[in-house]
């Protein structure tokens, strides 16, 4: 079965630096888009980043442009999302995302920016 599991959240100081990753395992990691949601206390879950199959094509929120970097190595089944210059909005669950039939999600992982 589909499978996604986070790592790298924790807390980090307003403007520093995170690097998320995503081990995926149970479906063809290499034919899919991959995204990065997240979702604050209070707010909706909202599309952070997406990057095509062979990573050549990467989409972000406006709020994420030019700080935030997507990317992917199939050879590992892994999507990273390296996150700059971080700010107190950043804060917030993040989720890695495939869409296949339906949608699948991993168990998130905080991130927490302190200013």
């Amino acid at each position: 079965q589909v499978q996604l599991e986070e790592s790298g959240g924790g807390l980090v100081q307003f403007g520093g630096s995170l690097s998320l990753s995503c081990a995926a395992s149970g479906f063809v990691f290499r034919v899919y888009t991959m995204n990065w949601y997240r979702q604050a206390p209070g707010k909706e879950r909202e599309l952070v980043a997406s990057i095509n199959p062979t990573g050549g094509a990467r989409t972000y929120a406006d709020s994420v442009k030019g700080r935030f970097t997507i990317s992917r190595d199939n050879s590992k089944n892994t999507v990273y999302l390296q996150m700059n210059s971080l700010k107190s909005e950043d804060t917030a669950v993040y989720y890695c995302n495939v869409i296949q039939s339906r949608m699948y999600w991993g168990q998130g992982t905080q991130v927490t920016v302190s200013s």
